[in-house]
Order: C-alpha cells, then structure tokens, then sequence
C-alpha cells in the first residue's frame, strides 16, 4: 500500500455524519503523549497533517483525514491524561466510546503504546475492550529510537506478556527514523481487504 494523498477533513465532538462518510475507517487509539498525531505525520510523510504537542492532551476531539480519496484515519483523543479535570475525562471517554459504537465503518483500529514503559492499565482495558467487541486490531510500539536493539526487544515482549498478545502482532515503531512503516501499512492494507 502507498499513501499518495492525505488531506485532514473535519474535527468531530460527537461521531456523526461528515463529507464521505461510508468508507473504511482506521481509528488510532493510545495513551495521552503516545505519539498518535506523530504517527500519523510520519504514516502519511505530511509534517503537520495533525497537530502534534510535547504537552499531553493535545487532541481533545476525533479528528478525521482522507487517505488516498479512499478510506479516513480517525485519530481518538488521547486517555489517561490526568491533568484535565474529571468532566474533561468522561467527555474524551464519552466521545470514544460513541465512536467504537456508532462507527459502522470501523475496519480496524491501531492501538498504539510506549515501547518504553509496560502497558498501563488503561492500555490494557482498551485491548481487553477491542477483543471483546471483536473490532480487530494492531498494536504500534512507539518512540522506538529512544531505545537500544535489545531494549526494544524487552519492551516488546514486554507488551506482548502485559495484553496476551503474540510478537508478531506487535509492530515496533518510530515516527523519527521511519522504522516500522512498512509494517504498518501493509497492517492496514490488510485489516482494509
């Protein structure tokens, strides 16, 4: 699969109707600070296509980008961030949720978590909530080039163990040298068809 277009399209509060809607859509998932946004530049080789932020919390609504005329990323606002107040919380909460239910379109969803840290408990409810709807998923191992060869491999196994997963479900990832793209886009390419 190769990305030749990636246009952002539209900043919901709510999921509902939006120019398009009826294509497959891929939603990224992840801790507050996980590198979604990142990704998504990097995925896409567009600086800037979605607002990134070294402050934690920076996407606070679904944001939606048309890929190649054919299908949307749908990156979720971040959870587990815990300087928003309570009510900021249950309304990102609120918001996802409505996504994973009212999405009729919903073909994937990449879930992405720090290769650096064990998953959080968190990390764990979202995959334990993806399998137990039955939305299938890939896991994104991010920030990957803060970590040696060996690191990375611990931290693998590491989130491999933590949310009952096999090695080859895990893709390692870094949105600063470009490991793991093509591992990820032939994921989405599959989880598509």
């Amino acid at each position: 699969m190769q990305i030749t277009s990636a246009e952002f399209l539209v900043s919901l509060t709510e999921y509902k109707n939006f120019k398009g809607i009826g294509r497959k859509e891929i939603a990224f998932a992840g801790r507050s600070n996980v590198g979604k946004s990142s990704l998504i530049n990097a995925l896409c080789r567009r600086k800037g296509l979605a607002k990134t932020s070294s402050t934690p919390g920076k996407t606070k609504l679904i944001n939606v980008f048309d890929i190649n005329g054919e299908f949307f990323l749908v990156d979720l606002p971040g959870y587990g961030f815990a300087k928003v107040s309570k009510n900021e919380k249950e309304r990102w909460s609120r918001m996802m949720d409505e996504y994973f239910k009212k999405s009729e379109h919903l073909a994937a969803c990449i879930l992405l978590v720090d290769l650096r840290h064990k998953p959080t408990q968190q990390d764990m409810q979202m995959a334990d909530f993806l399998k137990l709807c039955g939305i299938p998923f890939t896991v994104v191992a991010t920030k990957a080039d803060k970590l040696s060869r060996a690191q990375q491999n611990k931290g693998k196994m590491d989130i491999c163990h933590t949310l009952a997963l096999q090695p080859w479900q895990v893709i390692v990832w870094s949105s600063e040298t470009g490991l793991g793209r093509e591992n990820l886009l032939e994921a989405i390419e599959k989880h598509l068809d």
